[in-house]
């Protein structure tokens, strides 16, 4: 199993977050980068595999402070030697295709073939409908949901991804799609240098463009999809060799995702699969858990829950929600002491042979000096143990 750690960065901590308009201040950015900084150092150290951020925008309160994952990816990644830099991920509705194709293959040949991909969907409108307004004119798509907005989501997702995935692979690409042409039509180009040294023209008009540079990593690197939890999402991944990230999700849930892509890839269970999980770990398990609540339990609250991401674990018979030590002892977050988290991890284990563990951070939320021995703690005292 490799162990990833996840970001969403986070500005100030609660009580920074709770005097309001956190995401303002010039002061707190500057810290979460230093903070963050030391922190990717730490686990590049360790022999963590990877480190990811995803994508948001427009984020005043002070949650998510991570509008280009790959300027971050970059930024950490020339600081650091082995560990790995991705995102959870580029939101590919509200993106020009061959820029990102662009901009991770750019990140791979910096970092010498260190980037992954990630790429996701995208559910908040507030930032969505703004930001794909001129390329797809797709708004955001709630988890869980089934309607128009998904469909038209979903689609420009994946005529997206086919277009990446041919920039990174073909010396030449041409394609004609719903969202994109390209070319984008009748365009004349008669120049002499194309001519002699380049491709992609006949008789004076452009039939093809090269996306470049390629990524050093063939075909291209590794892909990751956050964060999955519909059948046909994971039936897209499986399809696509694509792994799958699930986030917290009651047994019921898991087992038929993990039976689903086993089934539509031919892989063993459990390969091309990861999971997401809150990780703090303290001296004591009343002590991780009070650092939770003012983390994990505080910003669910606040801000994930409001977008559907707690129907998950939600009991498929009772319709209950479980408290936080029940989602402790259910295995939906890895918090506690070492013994804790690495038995509730084993049970993890135990019952899904997942690829993949990406551990949610909660920087600024929980304090840095704690974060840092969880982080060491977790590799060096729970990943030996499982």
């Amino acid at each position: 199993m490799k162990a990833s750690l996840f970001y969403l960065p986070t500005v100030g901590n609660r009580r920074d977050i709770e005097a309001g308009m956190a995401g303002l201040r010039q002061d707190l950015y500057q810290q979460m980068l230093r903070e963050v900084l030391e922190q990717v150092r730490l686990a590049d150290e360790l022999g963590y595999d990877s480190v990811s951020f995803t994508e948001h925008h427009f984020h005043i309160e002070g949650f998510e402070l991570s509008n280009n994952p790959v300027l971050l990816d970059l930024y950490f990644g020339l600081q650091t030697k082995r560990i790995r830099v991705g995102q959870l991920g580029i939101v590919l509705p509200a993106s020009n295709p061959i820029r990102v194709a662009e901009d991770i293959a750019m990140l791979d040949q910096m970092t010498g073939g260190r980037a992954c991909a990630g790429f996701a969907r995208g559910y908040q409108r507030r930032w969505v409908d703004v930001m794909a307004q001129q390329t797809h004119g797709i708004h955001g798509a709630l988890p869980h949901q089934h309607d128009e907005i998904d469909a038209a989501n979903r689609a420009a997702f994946e005529e997206c991804f086919e277009i990446i995935k041919r920039a990174w692979t073909q010396p030449m690409l041409s394609f004609q799609g719903k969202y994109w042409r390209i070319p984008a039509g009748e365009t004349p180009w008669s120049l002499e240098a194309t001519d002699k040294w380049g491709a992609g023209v006949e008789n004076g008009i452009l039939r093809s463009v090269g996306v470049v540079p390629k990524p050093v990593q063939k075909p291209y690197p590794p892909i990751f999809q956050p964060f999955a939890s519909s059948e046909r999402s994971i039936r897209w991944c499986a399809k696509e060799g694509v792994t799958a990230i699930l986030p917290p999700m009651h047994a019921t849930y898991e087992e038929q995702l993990f039976d689903v892509y086993a089934e539509v890839s031919g892989r063993p269970r459990g390969q091309g699969m990861g999971l997401l999980r809150d990780v703090i770990i303290a001296d004591s398990d009343a002590e991780a858990i009070a650092l939770w609540k003012d983390s994990g339990i505080f910003s669910g609250r606040a801000w994930f829950e409001p977008f559907g991401f707690r129907k998950g674990v939600m009991d498929p018979v009772t319709g209950a929600a479980p408290s936080a030590e029940e989602s402790v002892a259910l295995g939906y977050a890895l918090v506690g002491t070492v013994d804790t988290v690495a038995r509730n991890l084993a049970r993890i284990k135990e019952r899904l042979p997942v690829d993949w563990l990406f551990c949610y951070t909660y920087n600024g939320l929980v304090p840095h000096g704690v974060l840092m021995k969880s982080i060491e703690r977790f590799w060096t005292e729970v990943m030996p143990r499982v």
